[in-house]
């Protein structure tokens, strides 16, 4: 076995355990991100291997915590997009309060709130745009999270000066109390904000939702989780409701549930259940033999037989980027992965075999299908080949402009046969006979393909997964940032202190009327203060981590040796007077005082000596 399916099998094996030992399934996360996120926990503990990392986990349960925390990654803030904030506020919430009758309750829900934040800003802009007073008595905001270390936090409403920074100065001094340093939020309107630790893969969807706010959390997810949870969200959301998105979160493959309303800021509007027999299949979409659901095989059902058509067609939007080319298409133009969502015009397919632009501007002015007859083109294999054009424009369900598609019908062979049979009626004949049959079955195929370019999304599935899974690191980078922040503020106190520590010692060995020589056990300088250099010539720098006999002064340190060694032995101070001879060659006496250098665990780590010279009488 690999070590890529070794790895693989030990993550599967520690993801069964958590869900059996603490009820938390995360089967239906991403494993890309799941490897990353728990291998950051073990390179913490100094564990390589996932085996090791479950008996780690059986003999320490409060590393399940920890765990946790590192998977469910809460990155978020105040006000985190400003122009979708200002988009809700002036747009969204006066649609929303038009639909409702008097005094109707308003019921907004945020999952994945990590620790408050976005629930408090919806708390902000509600109040804002009804007022204070309308919002206490019509807004109820529910906010969920399967961390409840998080919603603790969350409940708590108390935030550093650092997390309230991006909240603007005037809404900070009305809904925000100072105290201790920190900011907590406005005790009145919290009574508005429930928080509660919500499954949104298992658990039932909150009911009657007008505004649901799900950000940067659908990301996590794999495709058929992602399903599951969007059908319950179409579910929780009155008719016409609105859903929020992370920027890379799209809905592409779910048209049939929700609409855009500002695809940029990602804000979608929930499209109307027929009847409550299909809210319950939407509910209980889980039952194809309990894996995937049927809303992923039908979006993989439609991308397979757009690119197994036999005829070339590609897909652009109303920005002419190309969108979406079939294998048929990408075989013939010889389009690449990377040519996806780039402009039309950058392509050598916008003018061969044909000028696509001046036809597309037509389309999109006309709202009607132009075909381009027996289009000559030369390929690089060196045959002519002929096809018939047909730009179509597609519509969304509302009647808005969302593209058009371009199919290339090789009439090729008809071409050739035309030419052949100018030269005999019989083959003449027979030709039109097969060119009558073969038109008919493209009248037929032509039907059918436009009746899925009605279902056709407007980006492909894969590109959606890569972006969720770029922004899913780049939130994993933040958090990892946020923690350095933290680590690197807290060295930097440390250094503070250190260096207050090392200025007041400074201090207090140049108010010292002697000169004062510190020595460790083995005898080696550790301070010198100045007096000491003004008494014996020899600077600090010259002497540190020197062995102290070994010094050239005018002290004989042969007679204070014993003195040294019985200090260090005994922990008793020692008074002894020397004759010597100071740096400007002067005969003076010294007193020189020994006593023991002892730590806090009354260690004897080394010997002070402090030396000063007897004045005569």
């Amino acid at each position: 076995m690999s070590n890529s399916e070794q790895n693989s099998a030990g993550l599967e094996s520690l993801l069964t355990y958590i869900k059996r030992a603490r009820g938390f399934d995360f089967t239906g996360y991403k494993r890309a991100s799941l490897m990353r996120r728990v291998r950051k926990r073990m390179q913490v503990i100094g564990v390589d291997d996932f085996s090791d990392y479950l008996d780690h986990l059986e003999v320490h349960p409060q590393e399940f915590s920890e765990l946790f925390n590192t998977i469910l990654i809460n990155v978020t803030s105040f006000f985190r997009d400003r122009p979708a904030g200002d988009y809700i506020s002036s747009e969204i919430i006066p649609r929303i309060v038009e639909r409702k009758k008097n005094n109707e309750l308003i019921r907004v829900w945020t999952a994945g709130c990590a620790l408050g934040q976005e629930a408090y800003t919806l708390t902000m802009i509600l109040a804002e745009t009804l007022g204070i007073e309308t919002f206490k008595n019509r807004v109820k905001i529910y906010a969920t999270d399967l961390d409840e270390e998080a919603l603790n936090v969350a409940r708590y409403a108390s935030y550093s000066a650092k997390e309230i920074a991006s909240v603007p100065e005037e809404l900070l001094d009305k809904y925000f109390d100072q105290t201790n340093g920190n900011y907590t939020f406005r005790k009145d309107l919290r009574r508005s904000v429930i928080f509660g630790r919500h499954n949104l893969v298992h658990d039932a969807p909150i009911s009657r939702i007008d505004l649901l706010v799900c950000r940067n959390t659908l990301m996590y997810f794999n495709a058929e989780s992602q399903a599951r949870i969007i059908s319950r969200f179409h579910f929780a959301l009155n008719d016409n409701g609105f859903l929020f998105l992370g920027k890379a979160e799209m809905l592409l493959s779910h048209s049939n549930f929700f609409t855009p309303v500002d695809l940029k800021l990602r804000i979608f509007s929930q499209m109307p259940r027929a009847n409550m027999r299909s809210r319950i299949l939407l509910i209980n979409n889980e039952s194809e033999d309990e894996e995937g659901s049927y809303l992923s095989r039908h979006v993989r059902l439609r991308d397979a037989s757009f690119d197994a058509n036999p005829v070339a067609q590609i897909v652009v939007d109303v920005n002419s980027l190309l969108i979406l080319a079939n294998e048929r298409a990408r075989n013939l133009f010889g389009l690449v992965t990377r040519d996806i969502n780039r402009p039309l015009q950058d392509l050598e397919l916008s003018y061969r075999p044909v000028e696509l632009r001046s036809c597309l501007e037509q389309v999109y002015s006309e709202c009607r299908i132009i075909t381009l007859k027996d289009v000559e083109w030369t390929p690089n294999s060196g045959e002519t080949q002929y096809y018939d054009v047909q730009l179509a424009p597609l519509f969304d369900l509302n009647g808005s402009l969302m593209g058009a598609t371009i199919t290339f019908t090789d009439v090729s062979g008809f071409k050739r046969l035309q030419e052949e049979l100018e030269h005999s009626n019989q083959e003449l004949e027979m030709a039109y006979e097969e060119l009558q049959s073969t038109n008919e079955e493209l009248e037929t195929t032509n039907e059918e393909l436009q009746s899925s370019n009605e279902e056709l999304e407007t980006t492909n599935e894969e590109l959606q997964s890569t972006n969720e899974e770029l922004e899913t690191i780049n939130e994993e980078l933040q958090s990892s940032n946020e923690e350095l922040q933290t680590l690197n503020e807290e060295l930097h106190r440390r250094t503070t202190e250190l260096n207050s520590a090392n200025s007041f010692l400074s201090s207090i060995l140049g108010s010292m009327q002697g000169g004062v020589i510190v020595i460790d056990q083995d005898l080696r300088i550790l301070i010198w203060n100045d007096k000491a250099e003004d008494l014996w010539g020899l600077r600090g720098d010259e002497v540190q981590g020197t062995y102290f006999l070994n010094l050239d002064i005018g002290l004989s340190v042969d007679p204070i040796l014993p003195l040294i060694r019985n200090c260090l032995a005994a922990n008793e101070p020692t008074e002894v007077i020397l004759d010597a001879v100071n740096r400007r060659g002067k005969a003076i006496q010294c007193r020189v005082n020994f006593t023991p250098l002892i730590d806090n665990r009354q260690t004897i780590q080394g010997v002070i000596l402090l030396m000063e010279e007897q004045k005569n009488n």
